[in-house]
């Protein structure tokens, strides 16, 4: 089995192992787009990149190694005390609780070399706990999260440095993408969600359940920059008619005229990838798309966002007939929400999963979300102001 395909899931403890080498691998590969200079002015969007390292390393300490009840699995209680920290101020830095967003600015953090070598003692413990772990889903649950959670932040930091101006390194940025027609479906019942395995499985996921899903009409691919660009030609960010009243809130505290990053659209697009202002092929993805600017273009196209039920199912059934996804992060209509009425499990306070419905579901994954992450059935979530990911959309007809 490849340790870079969503099968990981359901992996034994060697290919487990080899993962989560490779993911450490890449968070300190995106990492070194800050090595210049990590004196980086407090940026309210986003944590500090060594605090983030850092983190890194005090997850997997705190929900493998010192985890008392990691044996059980999502049935662990996460508010069980937990064995001592290796490193003595971990807890002060790194936890999330104890140091809000704004705090981390100011946290007088560690060096980047003894952040790293963190890094390599709490991996080192991690593999040996697993090379005697439980090869069940149960005990290998903690491991399969500190996997996955470590490639969500892998590409939190390519996002950073991208919103900060830099270049980041080895990666690939979307590709034109020709054109299909959209795909039609009939009206139908679909199991929405993950049953709980085998494998692992995010609590957001669970809750497997039948829903109605009336025919509807769907892009077989995302919307492209050359489409998106006739809405702001047309004076789309001008019209309050296109927005909602929150979107158009958001759009005058911003002062956006067209997605973050772009400089000009006119005549061609251009905009900063990375530490670069290129001109983007207007078959390529749109991106950095707050929800609110895809609801203005579907509203302006008399178009509409998918429901996540009408995005699952197309994915997971329509391959064969040119549904393309896994190029941006894709807004949908539905707000984050959990399946039913099921409790929250360990992996909701691990990750710090919201379930007030403030924000909305993201569908697939992007080019730089590692392909192990990119499951069909998993849920996305943000705010619906944010732009500063790898977010797009694609449209459903009315």
């Amino acid at each position: 089995m490849d340790i870079d395909t969503p099968d990981i899931r359901r992996s034994g403890r060697d290919l487990l192992s080899l993962a989560l080498i490779d993911s450490r691998n890449c968070s300190l590969h995106r990492f070194s787009a800050f090595e210049a200079s990590l004196d980086i002015p407090p940026t309210p969007e986003l944590d500090p990149p060594l605090w983030l390292l850092g983190h890194l390393g005090w997850f997997q300490e705190y929900w493998v190694a010192r985890n008392i009840e990691r044996h059980l699995g999502p049935y662990a209680d996460a508010r069980r005390p937990r064995l001592a920290s290796i490193e003595p101020g971990a807890d002060l830095w790194y936890d999330p609780a104890q140091t809000p967003r704004a705090g981390r600015w100011r946290a007088s953090l560690p060096p980047p070399d003894t952040v790293r070598a963190y890094l390599v003692e709490t991996l080192e413990a991690t593999l040996d706990l697993l090379n005697h772990a439980e090869e069940t889903d149960k005990g290998l649950y903690f491991f399969r999260l500190a996997l996955f959670y470590e490639d969500m932040q892998g590409e939190t930091l390519a996002c950073m440095a991208h919103t900060l101006g830099l270049s980041v390194p080895a990666l690939q940025w979307p590709q034109p993408i020709a054109e299909r027609s959209p795909i039609g479906f009939g009206a139908m019942r679909w199991q929405l969600g993950c049953d709980d395995g085998p494998g692992f499985v995010f609590d957001h996921e669970m809750g497997r359940h039948e829903v109605r899903v009336p025919e509807f009409e769907i892009d077989a691919q995302p919307v492209n920059w050359a489409q998106y660009a006739e809405f702001i030609e047309d004076g789309g960010y001008d019209e309050a008619s296109w927005w909602s009243a929150e979107g158009w809130a958001w759009l005058q505290a911003t002062g956006r005229r067209a997605p973050r990053h772009v400089e000009q659209v006119r005549h061609r697009v251009l905009a900063r990838r990375g530490a670069d202002l290129v001109q983007l092929a207007a078959q390529t993805p749109a991106m950095h798309v707050s929800w609110h600017e895809a609801q203005a273009w579907c509203r302006w196209a008399g178009r509409r966002l998918p429901s996540e039920a009408e995005w699952e199912l197309a994915a997971c059934t329509a391959a064969s007939r040119g549904f393309r996804w896994g190029d941006v992060w894709e807004w949908t209509s539905s707000r984050f929400e959990p399946y039913g009425d099921a409790p929250p499990g360990a992996a909701t306070e691990a990750l710090q999963i919201p379930r007030d419905g403030s924000h909305r579901v993201l569908r697939g994954g992007s080019f730089a979300t590692r392909w192990r992450l990119k499951h069909p059935r998993q849920r996305g979530f943000q705010r619906p102001e944010r732009d500063d990911t790898f977010c797009g959309f694609r449209t459903c007809a009315l």
